[in-house]
């Protein structure tokens, strides 16, 4: 019972990214014991289907593939990436655009895999696994900070750009194979955070409408509680606790914008602490 108490312990402590990694990871070994009985089932159940007919009949697959995983090598590729990149997002993302970004590059990677099968008269493997939502997530933040530069041991620093085009080129590269449906789900997810990020930039959150829908049910399960009477202070001037943050967001753009142009290193000791402050609240 410890042991179900720390883990419940460690989930709840930890961040939206590490949340996600757990419940990956809870659903592979779910999936490991399954195979190891001989049972299909979360596959057959949870995986989703090459063909557009079973799809009708298991709608909710276009999300759960991305949290099923078969073989070892292929969650471990995902959520080592997921949980540096995915840290690395949450320096410059929120927690709401981080899941925006994550299912939605999900759904469009499993609505590309669906229509390519469809086309082509594929007969392949279902599709597992959250390489379109990862790939999303990586695309994002080099989009937002591609001169970002990131130690790698035994390499040296290399700029974040360069990396999320490595791992895209790895996607391209299955192209080749006759079961590729698989990566033109991970491409589909990376071109979405490239779009996405983009729009971001521009102050335009394409995936709001997915945040209000998850905000919507969020509420609507939420018990209700009576609120305690409060106590209200008149002040001379109207005050809003956004105006608080104003300057702050202000300072984190223009650092990011310094980031984008000149790279990481160019910041000052002083910027880099800012940085690092905020990423933390």
């Amino acid at each position: 019972m410890n042991i179900i108490n720390d883990i419940k312990e460690a989930f709840n402590k930890a961040n939206i990214v590490e949340k996600i990694i757990y419940i990956n990871v809870f659903l592979f070994l779910i999936t490991v014991l399954s195979v190891a009985f001989k049972s299909n089932f979360i596959i057959q159940w949870f995986a989703l289907p090459t063909n557009f007919e079973s799809f009708l009949y298991k709608p909710w697959t276009l999300i759960s593939y991305a949290f099923i995983h078969e073989r070892l090598l292929h969650i471990l590729s995902n959520l080592l990436i997921l949980y540096y990149i995915g840290n690395l997002f949450l320096d410059f993302f929120t927690k709401k655009q981080f899941l925006n970004f994550y299912f939605l590059g999900a759904i469009i990677g499993g609505i590309a895999f669906l229509t390519y099968n469809y086309f082509t008269v594929k007969n392949g493997a279902p599709l597992g696994g959250a390489s379109a939502a990862v790939s999303t997530i990586f695309v994002a933040i080099a989009t937002k900070i591609p001169r970002y530069a990131i130690q790698l041991r035994f390499i040296g620093s290399v700029e974040l750009w360069v990396l999320a085009a490595i791992w895209v080129s790895m996607s391209i590269l299955q192209l080749t194979n006759p079961d590729n449906g698989g990566a033109i789900a991970h491409l589909s997810g990376a071109l979405f955070g490239f779009i996405y990020a983009n729009q971001l930039q521009k102050g335009n959150d394409i995936g709001k409408w997915f945040e209000n829908i998850i905000n919507y049910f969020t509420n609507f399960i939420k018990p209700k509680k009576n609120s305690p009477l409060k106590t209200v202070y008149k002040s001379k001037g109207r005050y809003s606790k956004n105006d608080v943050s104003i300057p702050k967001q202000r300072k984190i753009d223009l650092i990011l914008d310094k980031i984008s142009k000149s790279g990481y290193e160019s910041l000052t000791q002083e910027e880099k602490d800012f940085l690092f402050r905020a990423g933390k609240n």
